[in-house]
């Protein structure tokens, strides 16, 4: 049957000549199936493949059912017959053959159709050939890229692992990026631990995901049999590979995250500087086994996150110096101030939208002053770090306490611009000063290249930008010997608002600063009437805008009800020269005196309103400006005010033994309970006040 097989396969004309050559050195074998009959003729070579014996093949392809398992003939089967139906010349196909052995073979075989002039197919011609190297060899380039694209895959863990912590300056941040949804998908992990190291012990910080935490472990010790405290207590990374190795290995861990379906785990030291800080653990369901490819992979990982977490760590501390310097430089409270509603608020920036809190030198104050007159304090020093945050504490030390020494609000401010022009830094602070008299709602106001205030109205509700003429900002303006500053002067209603904030509240990228201040009235124009609201409302909209710079605010509202008003006033004009009109000023004083309950103290308010007159006619080229008024409140005072043109300020000299002048101010501070000075358009008013017995049965 060999013979007759051989010498009857015959190949069609338009083959080459010679074939057997060509098909030996490939290692080919060749068949001729003739489909009318159903008749497969197969050459020497083509039994080796199919490896059966002359004898035991007859031509009928049924011949190598025995060779050829039923499932590789179907899909044999299918490839020839599909390759017949639809038109095609030739078909393809990898198919196994079980050999005497018993083993199997993939072999390949390529037929090529013969059709008749009508299109029915009548012969198959082909070859056929052992594929087991080959497929051999592609399966093992195929595994080979498999674990490239793996490698790859890790890699690329790595470096997205690195990114999202590059951007990460908080330890949440850091725990965030590592242990969210994605983090474990790109990490290939289950479920994922991660402890620091705190006065010897380790705690946990963070776990994911939810549910996956161990009861009793939040807290462990170094020494106690865990595999974090393992890889601690060695500086290395502790592999686990089966489930098995878990339960033998740490007992006393296992049986509690059994239902997790943990297959391997890996434990990492996070070292920085040969110093372990904490250990991370990752738990895999699906592995079994780590490579070294996939060990170093882990190696750089934690190394990667132990960085992150240091320099985490330390920015947190640093942050934590920085604002408690901030928080020692302000004012740790705030007096309150019978008249007014006062709410103070202050808002580190945030560096770069993302980067957390930095330190700067905004600052706020509130100044009890005599009279039940209020100092309000607003200011912004140059600079983002702790020299801002020094510079800005002594200066709202000094301001304070020039206010407090009763110098007016132009004063205050050239003397706070003296004192930072001599500290010898190169910082400038802008700053804004307002002196309120609650009592009469005079505001008076100097500024210092910092924005304007704002107010909002009591009776409706309307807020507007308060042009305040201003001056340099503090430092500079005693640099280039610009100390004048101009003081301007409006009064505040009851009701009333004032609002005083850092550009910070203002300012945004890209913007026009009178765009800001626009949109922050409107804000104010209908934001709550309690200060204290508003001045969450506004903090709220600095945080939601994340913006660069500190945000200080101060919000002062002037009561209705408990700050003292005018229960009455008379008035005089007092020309120089005119000896009537100061007879008539001082009958004035004396029916004003008596008409409103103080007959008891007459003299002495008599004689001190007749000094203040005498020193305005006096010292300066024009008229004096008499009122006397009564306040009313929680307290009835009565308050003697003379008003001239000239700004320059009264001061106390000294009389000798026989002088009768320079006594004038003396007497004023003696026999008064307060005086001061407030500037008055392009002059100023001396004032002073007595207290009044209350008699609930005299009308005002």
């Amino acid at each position: 049957m060999a013979d007759r097989g051989a010498s009857a396969l015959s190949l069609p004309d338009d083959w080459p000549d010679h074939p057997d050559s060509i098909l030996a050195l490939n290692q080919m074998g060749c068949f001729d199936w003739h489909l009318d009959t159903g008749l497969m003729q197969l050459d020497a070579r083509a039994h080796e493949i199919f490896d059966v014996l002359p004898d035991e093949y007859d031509d009928h392809p049924e011949s190598l059912a025995m060779r050829v398992p039923p499932g590789e003939a179907g899909r044999l089967d299918s490839a020839v017959s599909q390759a017949l139906k639809d038109g095609s010349e030739n078909y393809g196909a990898y198919f196994r053959v079980r050999r005497r052995d018993g083993s199997l073979r993939w072999t390949h075989t390529q037929g090529y159709i013969r059709r008749d002039e009508t299109g029915l197919p009548r012969r198959i011609l082909g070859v056929i050939r052992d594929a087991t190297e080959e497929l051999r060899d592609h399966e093992a380039h195929r595994q080979q890229a498999a674990q490239e694209d793996a490698r790859r895959r890790q890699t690329n863990v790595v470096q997205l692992a690195t990114a999202a912590l590059a951007h990460a300056r908080t330890v949440q941040e850091v725990m965030d990026a590592i242990k969210d949804t994605h983090g474990l998908t790109h990490l290939g992990a289950t479920s994922l631990v991660l402890g620091l190291i705190e006065a010897g012990r380790i705690r946990l910080i963070a776990e994911g995901p939810e549910g996956s935490y161990v009861e009793g472990t939040r807290i462990t010790r170094i020494d106690e049999p865990y595999p974090m405290s393992e890889c601690v207590r060695t500086l290395s990374p502790c592999y686990i590979e089966s489930p098995e190795e878990f339960a033998e290995r740490f007992p006393v861990l296992w049986p509690h995250i059994t239902d997790l379906n943990i297959t391997s785990a890996a434990y990492l030291p996070l070292i920085v500087q040969a110093r372990p800080i904490g250990a991370m653990g990752l738990l895999y369901s699906d592995r079994h086994g780590f490579s070294p490819e996939d060990r170093n992979i882990l190696v750089a990982l934690g190394s990667s996150i132990a960085q992150s977490l240091q320099r985490a760590m330390f920015y947190e501390q640093e942050m934590d110096l920085a604002q408690g310097l901030q928080q020692a430089m302000l004012p740790r409270t705030i007096p309150s101030v019978r008249g007014a509603d006062v709410a103070v608020r202050y808002r580190a920036a945030s560096i770069g939208g993302t980067f957390g809190r930095d330190i700067g030198g905004d600052w706020y104050d509130l100044i009890p002053l005599p009279g039940g007159r209020v100092g309000a304090v607003i200011g912004d020093v140059q600079g983002h770090d702790t020299h801002a945050a020094a510079v800005m504490g002594q200066l709202r030390i000094v301001l304070r306490a020039y206010a407090a020494e009763g110098h007016p609000p132009a004063t205050v401010m050239a003397r706070a611009s003296g004192f930072l022009h001599e500290l010898d830094t190169d910082r400038s602070a802008t700053c804004l000063y307002a002196e309120a008299d609650l009592s009469t709602g005079v505001l008076q106001m100097v500024r210092a290249g910092h924005i304007d205030p704002l107010v909002r109205r009591g009776d409706d509700g309307s807020c507007r930008r308060v042009c305040v003429p201003g001056g340099l900002p503090l430092g500079l303006s005693a640099e280039f010997d610009q100390l004048d500053y101009p003081v301007g002067t409006m009064e505040l209603d009851p009701g009333d608002t004032l609002l005083l904030c850092t550009d910070g509240l203002v300012e945004q990228p890209g913007a026009d600063l009178d765009d800001g201040m626009e949109a922050l009235a409107a804000l104010v124009g209908t934001g709550p009437e309690d200060v204290r609201e508003l001045a969450d409302l506004l903090i709220e909209v600095a945080e939601e805008r994340s913006g660069d710079d500190d945000v200080a605010l101060l919000v002062l509202r002037r009561r209705i009800l408990d700050s003292p008003r005018a229960g009455g006033r008379l008035q005089q004009h007092v020309a120089p020269g005119d000896p009537e009109a100061l007879s008539e000023a001082r009958r004035m004083i004396r029916a004003g005196v008596t008409t409103w309950g103080a007959e008891d103290e007459a003299d002495e308010i008599e004689l001190v309103a007749d000094e203040l007159i005498t020193n305005a006619l006096m010292h300066t080229e024009g008229a004096a400006v008499v009122t006397l008024r009564v306040l009313t409140g929680t307290e009835r005072r009565l308050r003697v005010e003379v008003e001239d043109s000239s700004s320059a300020l009264p001061r106390r000299r000294e009389a000798g033994d026989s002088g009768v002048s320079g006594r004038g101010l003396l007497l004023v501070e003696m026999l008064s309970d307060v005086w001061g000075v407030e500037a008055r358009g392009g002059g100023k008013c001396v004032w002073c006040e007595f207290p009044v017995e209350h008699d609930d049965d005299d009308p005002d």
